[in-house]
């Protein structure tokens, strides 16, 4: 029961990251504009990653895609926490909270992966 929970909270708080960050990339968002501008992958790194980070929420709040969402989370989240510690410093726009959900997401993905580890053959062979 309580690894069930634990396995249910690591899903939703990784989820709702990747989700609430969403409006801001595809309504434009300034502070979004801006960061993928720096980065120079404005406006199709913006688009793209959005699009990404929808399907990887989805995955991660789906049981049997779980440990596949978790993968592409943390694949995201590494690209993430790479360019805040390279090109747009910890405290892009005067504020942490990007980096810090970078972080946060990238922990519960890693978690998810140590807990589904006895699945990633199945996840290489694509049995679903």
């Amino acid at each position: 029961m309580v690894r069930t929970v634990f396995i249910w909270l690591l899903r939703i708080i990784a989820a709702v990251i990747l989700l609430q960050t969403l409006y801001f990339k595809f309504t434009a968002h300034p502070q979004s504009v801006e960061l993928f501008t720096t980065l120079g992958m404005e406006p199709w790194g913006r688009i793209g990653t959005g699009i990404a980070e929808l399907v990887t929420a989805f995955l991660l709040l789906i049981p049997r895609t779980t440990l596949l969402g978790a993968f592409m989370g943390l694949g995201l989240m590494s690209g993430a926490i790479f360019f805040h510690l390279t090109k747009l410093g910890i405290n892009f726009g005067g504020d942490p909270v990007l980096f810090s959900y970078a972080v946060i997401t990238f922990v519960c993905c890693s978690c998810l992966i140590v807990i589904f580890r006895k699945n990633i053959p199945q996840l290489l062979k694509l049995k679903f």
